[in-house]
């Protein structure tokens, strides 16, 4: 590690994925000189689609990056809900402009790597930001003098960085979590996602605009453009026990083709498109759980992986990002404390939608006279009145 970087007693985050490259850029907006470690040899462009709503996206224009995403970023009009028994329209809730003048930012759909990819450049680009790869965060111990030590190891040596504070960016199965005393581990949900992107032209007309939300027994799917329209994300969500802690692993398509296969044709179909699956197993971390131990804090899927029933997994990180680097002015002389407030500020409202999130869960996966409940509600719902039910989430703003 370079001799400068000790020195100046940098901040360190442990993770590259988005909510660790958000954090950096926030955390040096404020003063901070930051070193980014993660164990990945290289950050590769993995992932699929991930939903940008106004709330992320305002903390996004705050970080500097919105505009740089936008030729990456889609639109839709609308997410249009399907009934996955017999694809009957049940409802339509209003996106596009509506959402844009509601509250002041749109609600994009992207590619996740387009996101890292823009993440990555500006932190890059920013002087006082120093990444390493091919490095893991083992410890923070302090010194005799009153300092902290990160404990690293990388392919040539084990060694130490004086720090100001590490923060834990490193994802569900976070190892810095380990250092935060009473914190749970990662909770199997017993569902797994299977993804795939496809081009746009592979699909039917009626896939290729708005996004599609469809409802059925212990499964549900999710479809919508990105890349600016020219490629079709779908995400299958069904009810299985395999686990696996790595992010995404290659998927049996014939697996995913039985599990569907009470489904309307166009969906069997829409899901005989792709040749190249992907899953993961669905986890979450109760956010509930302590986030911060001294100079040690938890952001985003480490200190509150939820399940993605409310597409608000990676709004959440960057929203932690933000608020972080609020609490932690470069002049900051009591971390500790600084922390701490962080985590009081964010708890409130995270814990808030990892609870949505999984109501929402057990409601996509009605059956019986549950499901003729929910569907007739929906029926009967306007599209505004939909997308005005999450005003708190969507009109989140970072302001104290």
């Amino acid at each position: 590690m370079s001799t400068d970087s000790e020195a100046s007693s940098p901040i360190v985050i442990a993770g590259a994925g988005i909510g660790g490259l958000a954090a950096a850029i926030a955390l040096r907006d404020a003063g901070h000189d930051v070193v980014v470690m993660d164990k990945a040899r290289q950050l590769s462009e993995v992932g699929a689609g991930i939903q940008l709503s106004s709330n992320a996206c305002l903390a996004l224009r705050t970080l500097g990056v919105l505009d740089d995403l936008k030729p990456f970023a889609y639109a839709p009009n609308s997410l249009r809900i399907w009934s996955g028994q017999n694809a009957e329209q049940l409802a339509r809730v209003e996106l596009g402009s509506f959402v844009a003048e509601r509250y002041g930012e749109p609600f994009w759909v992207i590619h996740r790597a387009d996101l890292q990819r823009v993440l990555l450049e500006k932190v890059r680009a920013t002087d006082g930001i120093t990444l390493h790869l091919n490095t893991a965060v083992l410890d923070i111990k302090a010194t005799q003098y009153d300092g902290l030590n990160c404990v690293f190891q990388n392919a040539n040596e084990t060694g130490n960085l004086n720090c100001k504070a590490l923060i834990g960016a490193d994802g569900v199965w976070s190892a810095t979590r380990q250092l935060v005393a009473d914190h749970q581990n990662a909770h199997f949900s017993g569902q797994v996602a299977y993804r795939a992107t496809v081009p746009i032209e592979q699909v039917p007309e009626n896939f290729r605009s708005d996004s599609g939300l469809w409802f059925h027994k212990d499964s549900h799917l999710v479809h919508y453009p990105i890349r600016a329209g020219k490629e079709l994300n779908i995400v299958a969500l069904a009810t299985e026990s395999w686990q696996d802690e790595n992010w995404s692993t290659p998927a049996d398509k014939e697996i995913l083709l039985h599990a569907f296969r009470s489904w309307p044709a166009e969906i069997r179909n829409l899901l005989s498109v792709p040749d190249i699956w992907l899953k993961w197993a669905l986890c979450s971390v109760d956010a509930s759980g302590p986030w911060t131990h001294g100079n040690v804090a938890l952001l985003g899927d480490a200190a509150h992986a939820m399940l993605p029933y409310m597409a608000q997994g990676a709004a959440m990180a960057i929203e932690d990002a933000v608020i972080l680097a609020q609490h932690l002015p470069g002049d900051t002389e009591n971390i500790p404390a600084a922390l701490r407030a962080y985590e009081r500020h964010r708890k409130p409202r995270v814990t808030n939608i990892q609870r949505v999130a999984a109501q929402n869960a057990r409601t996509f996966h009605f059956s019986g006279p549950l499901a003729l409940a929910r569907n007739m509600i929906l029926r009967m719902s306007k599209p505004k009145t939909l997308a005005e039910r999450y005003d708190a989430i969507y009109g989140w703003t970072p302001d104290y």
